[in-house]
């Protein structure tokens, strides 16, 4: 399903949710630029599937560090689960300093799928996804 500009998506947009819904390709061209729409589910599956996590996890002799290679995101905490807590924390704090700021800096733009992972899951999701648990 496509169409070609935002006028005629706008009155099609039930069809365009419905087909997202059952994974149909959906795009918008407005301008220059086409924009698909998909199913929330569906993406997140995907990202998670592609984003495997990176996450270092190291005792310390006061607690635990969390780290992820290549990224400015780290955290602490006394106990394992507590670092994992701060960890969760810190991601969301880079997502939103990536949409604010760090979205066209060369070292950042690739986090892309990273950062519209971490907007698209819940605390739970994440959490599993740092320690490599599967849903």
């Amino acid at each position: 399903m496509h169409f070609d500009s935002y006028t005629d998506a706008r009155t099609h947009l039930k069809d365009i949710l419905d087909a997202a819904e059952k994974g149909r390709v959906a795009t918008i061209r407005r301008d220059h630029a086409r924009t698909a729409v998909v199913d929330v589910v569906r993406l997140h599956q995907v990202l998670m599937t592609m984003n495997q996590p990176r996450a270092h996890v190291v005792a310390e002799p006061d607690g635990w560090s969390v780290f992820i290679p290549g990224l400015p995101v780290a955290a602490d905490g006394a106990t394992f689960d507590d670092a994992i807590t701060e960890m969760i924390t810190s991601l969301r704090e880079y997502a939103q300093d990536w949409q604010d700021r760090l979205l066209d800096t060369p070292n950042h733009r690739d986090n892309w799928g990273l950062v519209q992972l971490i907007g698209l899951s819940d605390d739970t999701q994440l959490r599993a996804w740092l320690v490599g648990a599967t849903e």
